[in-house]
């Protein structure tokens, strides 16, 4: 009895840490302390955060299938560097979920839920405009996740739960999250209050439009920015091309393509 005692304790603890863990990797990722590509070494997280490597692999094992860290042979584990495919799929994903959930909001949305996110809208955009070239990564932390809780409130307020359950299982604000920090991406001033402005009309078709915008604003940066990371991947963000802020096609500016070659080429070389 005492020994099923001892581990079960054993249990609990290896379990209370893996979740610790969980966190302080994801966080460490998330602000950019680790950068995408980062290679993960379980020996220096163990050490760095104080466990044995139980909880660390733990951690690593869910972070791996929220899509990222990923693990390969001969290679090892590694922050998930992202191909142009995944992006974009990561966008046209959140566009999809997003968008209807503007047009869910315009329709269900209540008084009070409506003035309630003009409200956090307001303290979204005074946080963002706060973070500097000297911001701590606590104060990125915080900043994105109430950027994510933003977000998620709208899709709340729609009272669909699955649209709500679709978003948290894809990842698709976490990757977004993400990729703004890799990109050190700012928006303009008020950006988020011109957002609810539309939501909270009574119109789904502008309130869809308005999503759509701010959804794709910056994603040509985003491209560009990760093609430049990612070295012998760079001409995949070429072809894709990319979007302007009204969330239509936009062709690739000419000669990227040819740049994109060169710096791979000179990356393989390294």
């Amino acid at each position: 009895m005492r020994t099923r005692d001892n581990q079960r304790k054993r249990h609990e603890r290896s379990g209370n840490l893996s979740h610790q863990a969980y966190y302080l990797i994801r966080e460490k990722i998330l602000t950019g302390k680790i950068p995408l590509g980062a290679p993960l070494s379980r020996r220096g997280l163990a050490a760095e955060l104080g466990m044995s490597f139980l909880p660390i692999s733990q951690a690593l094992e869910r972070l791996e299938y929220e899509e990222l860290v990923e693990s390969r042979p001969r290679v090892g584990t590694r922050v998930t560097m992202p191909t142009a495919q995944d992006v974009r799929e990561h966008y046209i994903l959140r566009e999809a979920l997003e968008c209807q959930a503007a047009r869910l909001f315009t329709e269900k949305a209540s008084s009070e839920e409506r003035l309630e996110l003009q409200t956090m809208a307001t303290r979204v955009d005074k946080m963002l405009a706060a973070l500097g070239k000297k911001s701590g990564a606590e104060t990125i932390f915080r900043t994105q996740a109430y950027h994510m809780s933003f977000h998620m409130r709208i899709v709340e307020c729609t009272g669909s739960a699955a649209l709500s359950k679709a978003i948290e299982k894809t990842h698709v604000l976490t990757f977004n999250w993400l990729y703004d920090i890799s990109t050190k991406l700012s928006v303009p001033a008020g950006w988020h209050g011109e957002l609810m402005k539309a939501l909270a009309g009574k119109n789904p078709g502008a309130a869809e439009k308005a999503m759509r915008r701010h959804i794709n604003y910056g994603l040509r940066q985003i491209q560009e920015t990760l093609a430049q990371q990612l070295g012998p991947d760079a001409p995949q963000f070429a072809r894709l091309g990319t979007a302007s802020p009204d969330g239509t096609a936009k062709p690739v500016p000419r000669g990227w393509r040819k740049r994109s070659g060169r710096r791979a080429a000179a990356a393989s070389k390294k």
